[in-house]
């Protein structure tokens, strides 16, 4: 007889053991069946007892949270301090001090007898002081260059070089010597100086502020021509350091040119005329960085030249063969205010070629 365990119909055969061990632990007796409360659960306990089945959705924020209301906060403080400390930043940038206005001299220098002349321009220069000078823009050389206590190497080199540059469009160039073009000498100066300049050319004087001939060399197209382009150049150029934020350059050069009467044929005596110019340049930082310079002394002497004739606006030579007319320079008013003294000097007959 069967155990109460086994099923009715007795263990199965081929099972061994009749799978009483396998099963022994989920398989319950009869006894512990009808022993068992079953109770089933109404819905209303089931909705207080148990969790729902479905979980509501939490409802949906609008605006910024939090944390990004925080990151916009850290934002506008964090500018707000940039702004502050750009307004009261304690190593205010140096103020740029206002360019100070040219101060020109310009003395002719009349001969003493009659101009000479030849028909070969490069006689003129063998036989003249000017026989050992340069040609051009190499006849203008640069000097040995050293950092100063505030300025570097390259700093002095690129002032050295805007001079240089000042000296070859405002006296070496063919179209600024024959009274044209101006533009290339004006946009090498500093923007404070333009006004000036424009003055010095729209309504010249000789005045030592307003002379187109202390901004630059040029000739009057009406009267005289260049017999040669190939000018004759020397002299010096010099760097030194004025202040913690200025350089100065100085350049004292002595130019020659051979002209003659304008239209003239190649058969015409062209005469030499030469030009000696100090000027002194000054750069500061924004000036070394925009290539321009503040041009604040010209002294210039030049000759053959009548003093009689004015020489604020060109330059008007005495050709081959003239000589000057009898007469000092213009009167000069010792009451007048705001006038420079009227000057003139004379040509040694040693700066003359000797044909």
């Amino acid at each position: 007889m069967g155990g109460p365990g086994d099923p009715p119909e007795g263990t199965p055969e081929g099972a061994p053991g009749g799978g009483e061990d396998e099963y022994r632990s989920v398989v319950f007796d009869e006894s512990f069946v009808r022993a068992a409360r079953l109770q089933e659960y109404s819905a209303r306990e089931r909705m207080g007892d148990h969790a729902p089945a479905v979980r509501r959705r939490p409802p949906v924020r609008r605006g910024l949270t939090r944390q990004a209301l925080i990151l916009v906060l850290l934002i506008a403080v964090a500018f707000g301090t940039a702004i502050y400390m750009g307004v009261r930043h304690p190593y205010p940038a140096p103020e740029t001090l206002p360019a100070e206005p040219l101060r020109m001299t310009v003395i002719p220098l009349a001969p003493r007898s009659a101009v000479p002349g030849s028909t070969d321009p490069e006689l003129l220069y063998t036989h003249s002081p000017a026989a050992q000078f340069r040609v051009g823009g190499k006849g203008i050389a640069f000097p040995a260059t050293r950092r100063t206590a505030h300025f570097s190497d390259s700093q002095i080199v690129a002032a050295l070089t805007t001079a240089k540059d000042y000296l070859v469009e405002s006296a070496l160039d063919p179209a600024v010597l024959t009274g044209g073009a101006v533009r290339s000498v004006r946009v090498l100066l500093d923007p404070q100086q333009l006004d000036q300049f424009d003055q010095s050319f729209s309504h010249p004087a000789a005045d030592g502020r307003h002379a187109a001939t202390g901004w630059l060399v040029r000739f009057d197209p009406s009267r005289v021509q260049l017999a040669d382009r190939s000018i004759r150049v020397q002299g010096t150029l010099q760097a030194t350091e004025a202040d913690s934020d200025t350089l100065e350059v100085t350049s004292d050069h002595t130019m020659v040119y051979a002209l003659k009467p304008t239209g003239a044929d190649a058969k015409a005596k062209a005469s030499l005329f030469t030009v000696r110019r100090e000027l002194t340049f000054r750069f500061d930082r924004e000036d070394l960085r925009m290539n321009q310079a503040q041009l604040v002394a010209s002294y210039v002497q030049a000759g053959p030249l009548a003093c009689a004739d004015d020489s604020a606006d060109h330059l008007r030579p005495l050709l081959a063969g003239q000589t000057a007319k009898a007469g000092g320079p213009a009167g000069t008013d010792p009451y007048a205010t705001g006038n420079a003294t009227a000057l003139c000097g004379t040509l040694a007959t040693s700066a003359q070629p000797k044909v």
